[in-house]
């Protein structure tokens, strides 16, 4: 049974609760938490003392995401530094004695930790402070870093997409070190300014400094829940490569009455080649890129279905006049647990205003392959290549690259510490939370997965429908203060692990 430290009378008394936890396989820290004694206090009020600083959290959120910290943008420069140096402020502020700024060749990275907390578990929280572009700015309905409420929602460019999830964690630990005067558990923080344009520095930083970086588990915000109301924990990450196709048809751009009829177009080659990468099941044409794949037990596909997904709310985020996805499986399934291919950008020739009739000498392509559980990346990035080229007719010139590649992650959420994270969603938000798959990817995750063999626990507060990296990018304020107060008790119930 779990004890807890009764202040008031200065006794241990039993907790109002208590589950079976399977055995973790990651790590020995979390095989047994059933015989601890005396963990960390904490007030019985914990959630009252964090809604009495709403005001002062939304007014500090508000600082946060008016300074435009564009990573993709050479001018943002001063603006990125600006965000790094703000976040190490607000760690100081929370209690953190070390904190620091770390040039990298790109962006600064900001690092603090707390270690004084011995022989309690050391977590690694993970985060971004860079945002998308604003544009197209004509699309916002009020300026992209001056935030506004409206509706419940807080309108800004990196509300959801990470700086709202950022800042609920360092307000939550914030509340617990004022409260006690200390952190529940060691502590370590990384925030990087890369994430939107690929984290280029970060893994650098992470194989120069793996001792220093070890913790027992990986914690991230930076994923959005099933729907309003519904708390969410992911276990399951989609796995992206992506790729650049640039075709050549004649040397140089020629006129189309002069030429045409007699001469290869590569717009017109390209689009034909990307009608017969998929079949009538809108399945991907590539041999062998199904092969392998780990398949839903009967069990998890029953629960991925069960779960309280609303086609509607679905239907109005995307809105389509119709659906496409592989034959066979749900909408569910198709987005979280089946692999994919995307074109995702195309262009070529003039597109200016008026006509110049042109046959262009160039084509070129943007897309992508998500990929699950049982495709290795490299090797599906050798077998898209090697159908791309058999696809192309011998009157054009392929330059084929790829770009990036990166793994797709599930975890064993049976594992303690997710069903801390469970009880700490319940806590906050009055619900039980649900786990569920992502489609979309977060490299980082696989790579301190593979790194360091430690469970990633992913819990988000945004929403489907809350337009990260696109115009009115918002979130739910609710989220937001529930947010708080859940990751407050995560952390305090860590240090009975």
């Amino acid at each position: 049974m779990l004890r807890f430290y009764n202040e008031k009378h200065g006794e241990e008394v039993p907790f109002p609760f208590s589950f079976p936890f399977a055995r973790n396989i990651y790590s020995p820290r979390f095989v047994n938490i059933f015989e601890r004694t005396r963990p960390f206090s904490c007030p019985m009020n914990l959630a009252d003392f964090i809604d009495s600083r709403r005001d002062q959290h939304l007014s500090e959120l508000n600082d946060f995401l008016r300074i435009p910290s564009v990573s993709a943008k050479s001018e943002h420069k001063p603006d990125i530094e600006k965000a790094a140096h703000w976040v190490a402020e607000n760690l100081r502020a929370a209690g953190f004695k070390t904190v620091e700024v770390i040039p990298t060749a790109l962006h600064p990275l900001v690092y603090a930790e707390s270690l004084e907390a011995p022989g309690k578990p050391t977590i690694l929280f993970y985060g971004h402070y860079d945002v998308q572009p604003a544009e197209p700015l004509h699309l916002w309905t009020t300026p992209a870093f001056e935030p506004t409420v409206r509706n419940g929602n807080i309108y800004a460019r990196g509300t959801a997409d990470d700086k709202g999830q950022v800042h609920i964690h360092i307000k939550a630990l914030q509340a617990l070190h004022d409260l006690n005067g200390a952190f529940p558990i060691n502590i370590k923080v990384l925030i990087e300014g890369e994430e939107e344009v690929g984290s280029v520095s970060l893994w650098d930083f992470v194989q120069k400094n793996k001792a220093r970086l070890k913790a027992d588990a990986l914690v991230v915000s930076d994923t959005s829940m099933l729907g309003k109301g519904v708390p969410s924990i992911t276990y399951g990450l989609r796995g992206l490569n992506y790729y650049q196709v640039e075709l050549t048809g004649p040397e140089r751009d020629l006129h189309s009455g002069v030429y045409g009829g007699a001469v290869p177009n590569p717009l017109t080659v390209l689009t034909e080649l990307f009608a017969q990468l998929h079949d009538k099941n809108f399945r991907v044409n590539v041999p062998g890129f199904y092969s392998g794949i780990k398949p839903l037990s009967k069990a998890e596909r029953k629960a991925l279905n069960a779960l309280p997904w609303s086609r509607k709310s679905f239907t109005q985020a995307v809105g389509a006049p119709g659906y496409a996805g592989e034959k066979g499986f749900t909408t569910v399934e198709q987005v979280w647990a089946r692999p994919t291919l995307e074109l995702n950008g195309i262009w070529g020739g003039y597109q200016g205003e008026g006509a110049k009739t042109v046959i262009p000498s160039k084509a070129y392509a943007k897309f992508s392959t998500r990929l699950v559980p049982g495709q290795d990346p490299k090797r599906i990035a050798k077998l898209v290549e090697k159908q791309v080229r058999k696809l192309l007719p011998k009157t054009v010139k392929c330059k084929f690259e790829t770009l990036s590649t990166g793994k797709p992650w599930i975890a064993a959420y049976q594992a303690p510490i997710f069903q801390k994270a469970q009880n700490a969603l319940q806590k906050g938000f009055n619900k039980k939370a649900v786990f569920i798959r992502e489609g979309g990817s977060i490299p980082f995750v696989t790579q301190m997965h593979d790194t360091f063999k430690v469970p990633c626990v992913l819990i988000g507060f945004g929403l489907p429908d809350e337009n990260a990296h696109a115009p009115d990018e918002h979130l739910f304020l609710e989220n937001y203060f529930n947010g708080i107060k859940a990751i407050a008790h995560f952390y305090h119930d860590l240090a009975t692990l």
